[in-house]
């Protein structure tokens, strides 16, 4: 499932060539990461632990929620009814499929031919009913590569990559892969020209809760469409339908800022994800062509119950925020000067705060660095993916945390970045940077081996 909530569209913004700058003092430290959410791990499960303030029965429901969000589901009827469900047509059969660990995903590697932890949005021109992108009337918005026996899977997607060559200010050589996407053996009948796909990896998931948290007002006020002050950074808030509470919201999940809450992004990826019916989204996903999926025994009404729903929540609310590991310190100090006066923290604010009244309480009043400002940015036409989503369109992008960078490697195995996973370290993230980016990503090109190290090392250390 898609919990938003990002891992790495490092959208750093700015104006001043690295060694244009003069000398500084370091930043001030920011707060521990999670606040009081915040526990010391650097392991593979480093990103699945509980807050540690959890009282004991918050630790129940944290286990039971953990439970669930690494339940398979199975097609009804089955045995166990409470776990039964699954499809007509589906992406994978529990949360942790795409989010292993609570983890990032990443793109197929070598000998790979399936999406293991991401998926393509659908959409063809016009909006829907409530403002958002309009689905595929064969498709839908989502493409399910996987069905049930006896219901036609959607399609089948190949990605190839080109190589783009470049160079640093220094002569020190790069190369960036652009993907490209195909898709085949479409189930029912061609998608036409006119489809928008957008490809997006799953992101990891600690610290969402306290994202929720924050204020909307505190966000808004972050805002700058029209770049008033002239700095070049013009963040936008994505308001959306949210159909749990029936109104337009601040979004502030998925890549796109297109979903407003976590109860909003549970139930929606239950049902687009795994294909479970729920109070918010009751309808199987089924679209008029697709016969078969729509003749297909359900697991009841609803498949994924209320007080499972909750504590699903719950859980992810609740999850801890890993520690920074500073490693050397005077390292990470350095780069993290190269980060601010690059301007990269005009878009990944290192610090926010949470409501006072926030709820579980766990999660009021916490000072805690995400390096994010929750707000979409035009990050260039490298990064495009042509596709609006509510108020955001085909070139912006929610500013994504930083937080936890360093650990995806140990956690999920693999070191790949952006909402696609196409860069396939740190140093290529920061380079597909445009639009808004384009002055710090100008400022990494012209920085020293030796200030690009240290960067990296910084980001490494969140």
């Amino acid at each position: 499932m898609r919990y938003l909530v990002l891992a790495a569209v490092l959208v750093c913004a700015g104006h001043a060539r690295a060694e244009d700058a003069a000398p500084e003092s370091p930043p001030a430290t920011p707060p521990s990461p999670g606040g009081a959410l915040t526990r010391v791990a650097d392991n593979r499960n480093a990103f699945a632990l509980p807050a540690p303030s959890l009282s004991a029965r918050d630790l129940r429901d944290f286990n039971f929620g953990n439970r669930l969000f690494n339940t398979n589901w199975v097609a009804a009827p089955a045995s166990v009814e409470a776990f039964d469900g699954l499809g007509p047509t589906f992406n994978r059969v529990s949360c942790s499929g795409c989010h292993v660990r609570d983890g990032r995903g990443r793109p197929p590697i070598e000998g790979e031919k399936e999406l293991l932890s991401m998926l393509l949005r659908l959409s063809v021109p016009g909006r829907s009913e409530h403002g958002g992108p309009n689905p595929h009337p064969a498709y839908g918005d989502q493409l399910n590569d996987r069905a049930l026996p006896g219901v036609p899977a959607e399609a089948r997607v190949e990605i190839r990559y080109v190589e783009r060559e470049g160079r640093y200010d220094d002569g020190t050589p790069y190369s960036l892969r652009q993907p490209e996407y195909r898709l085949h053996d479409a189930a029912f009948g061609a998608m036409g020209e006119e489809v928008m796909v957008s490809p997006r990896v799953a992101q990891h998931m600690p610290g969402l809760g306290l994202l929720e948290a924050v204020a909307e007002a505190d966000l808004v006020a972050r805002a700058d469409p029209d770049d008033a002050n002239g700095d070049g950074i013009s963040g936008r808030v994505n308001r959306v339908w949210n159909p749990v509470t029936q109104r337009e919201e601040f979004g502030r999940f998925g890549w796109k800022a297109n979903v407003a809450s976590l109860m909003q992004q549970s139930a929606g990826a239950a049902n687009g994800d795994i294909g479970l019916t729920s109070r918010w989204f009751p309808e199987e996903n089924c679209p008029p062509a697709q016969t078969a999926c729509a003749a297909t025994v359900n697991g009841g009404t609803p498949e994924l119950s209320d007080a499972y729903l909750d504590k699903l929540v719950f859980y992810l609310r609740a999850l801890a925020v890993p520690a920074r590991r500073i490693g050397e310190a005077a390292r990470v100090a350095q780069g993290e000067q190269v980060f601010t006066r690059s301007g990269c923290a005009a878009c990944h604010i290192p610090q926010l705060r949470t409501a006072a009244d926030a709820q579980p309480a766990l999660l009021a009043a916490q000072d805690f660095a995400p390096y994010t400002d929750l707000l979409l940015h035009d990050m260039g036409e490298g990064l495009a993916d042509d596709r609006p989503d509510f108020l955001a369109d085909g070139r912006e992008w929610r500013t994504a945390p930083l937080w936890s960078l360093g650990l995806v490697p140990t956690v999920n195995g693999h070191s790949h970045y952006l909402h696609d996973g196409r860069a396939r370290n740190l140093e290529e993230a920061i380079l597909w940077h445009g639009g808004e980016a384009a002055a710090a990503q100008r400022a990494f090109l012209a920085a020293t081996r030796d200030e690009r190290a240290a960067l990296i090392a910084f980001l490494q250390s969140l």
